[in-house]
């Protein structure tokens, strides 16, 4: 006993000594660090929409857009609190711009997606480029683009962003830069972006400047009835129903070099089988209700809530009315890695 003793003694002495010059013992560690499987803190998690709209319309009279810049609510997952995201590699947060308000101009290496929840007729400017937003449209934001967003409607727009900030926080890669004026000046509209890109074309003389979609927006009405015909046409798969990749139409890959983005419909009475991935998934529904069982618990859902699925822990979808639901992850990143798996179970 007492050898043993004198050798935890040494070891620890040891251990104090190349601490004061930042060093450490992997194999004290190397367990907690290399795990067998994903050991996330991340938590399921369901907002409901009724809450955070009412907190929006509170935020909206407490402070302006161009005060605040972006007038944007945090969804934080529960077991990341105070490190602004809804999972380990993303961020998430409900934006409100009410009618004649201008979100003003400005840049950062952050990728962001926009998907709207609420309202019609607020448009974002992209490096020139306008689109006028509806609810269930993807609009994208490249990395190091100027953008600014305003309200011309008569009601206030909502929608959820979702920024690759945690990824290019672990990279020390974070730059930002303001617009020289409040609003960009106008060069083109979406329907030329479109026109472009959005129909399996691409101008002849077309060179890509970055891996980001050059379509930048993806109308809902467009997906909702390629999920409508493949719904006639085809059975559902047993976990996720008819589901279906966002992609940059030039090279068929994603949209987003960082952030993966997706369009499902799970048809009535589906009860979908389980599943999981190593890409933690954030829901937003556009229609319908149903639930999705995880991790012992049940988040019952409903239009325009959000949830958040972690990685590596199953999960269930099931549908009582037909449900559409957007969703986003850093698939991209993982399958760019050799890191990304799914199981179905």
């Amino acid at each position: 006993m007492q050898a043993v003793q004198d050798q935890k003694e040494l070891r620890q002495s040891f251990y104090d000594k190349i601490d004061s010059s930042n060093v450490t013992p992997l194999w004290e560690v190397l367990h907690s660090v290399i795990t067998r499987e994903p050991n996330t803190p991340c938590l399921p998690y369901l907002w409901k929409w009724a809450d955070v709209q009412g907190w929006l319309e509170e935020a909206g009279g407490l402070i302006t857009a161009q005060e605040a810049e972006r007038r944007v609510l945090v969804l934080e997952n529960p077991g990341l609190r105070g490190r602004t995201r809804v999972t380990h590699s993303l961020y998430a947060g409900m934006q409100l711009i009410l009618p004649g308000e201008v979100a003003p101009a400005h840049r950062h290496t952050q990728s962001a997606l926009r998907f709207i929840m609420q309202g019609s007729g607020a448009y974002t400017a992209v490096n020139g480029e306008k689109v006028t937003m509806s609810v269930g449209d993807f609009v994208i934001t490249p990395s190091w683009t100027f953008h600014d967003h305003g309200n011309p409607s008569s009601e206030p727009m909502i929608w959820l962003d979702g920024l690759d900030v945690p990824i290019v926080e672990l990279l020390d890669a974070q730059f930002m830069e303001g617009g020289s004026q409040a609003s960009q000046e106008i060069t083109s509209g979406a329907n030329v972006n479109f026109a472009e890109f959005g129909h399996t074309m691409k101008p002849v003389s077309y060179q890509p400047r970055s891996q980001t979609s050059p379509l930048f927006w993806y109308p809902y009405e467009r997906t909702r009835e390629a999920l409508e015909t493949l719904k006639q046409h085809g059975e559902p798969h047993s976990c996720w129903g008819y589901k279906l990749q966002y992609t940059n139409p030039v090279t068929g890959g994603w949209a987003m070099p960082s952030i993966g983005t997706f369009m499902q419909l799970l048809p009535a009475g589906f009860k979908g089988g389980g599943y999981r991935s190593t890409d933690s998934t954030v829901y937003a529904v556009v229609e319908g209700t149903g639930r999705c069982i995880i991790g012992g618990q049940t988040l019952a859902f409903g239009p325009k809530d959000v949830f958040v699925c972690p990685s590596w822990m199953p999960y269930q979808l099931e549908a009582d009315s037909d449900a559409v639901l957007f969703s986003y992850s850093d698939r991209p990143v993982q399958q760019a890695l050799d890191l990304w798996r799914e199981a179905i179970i």
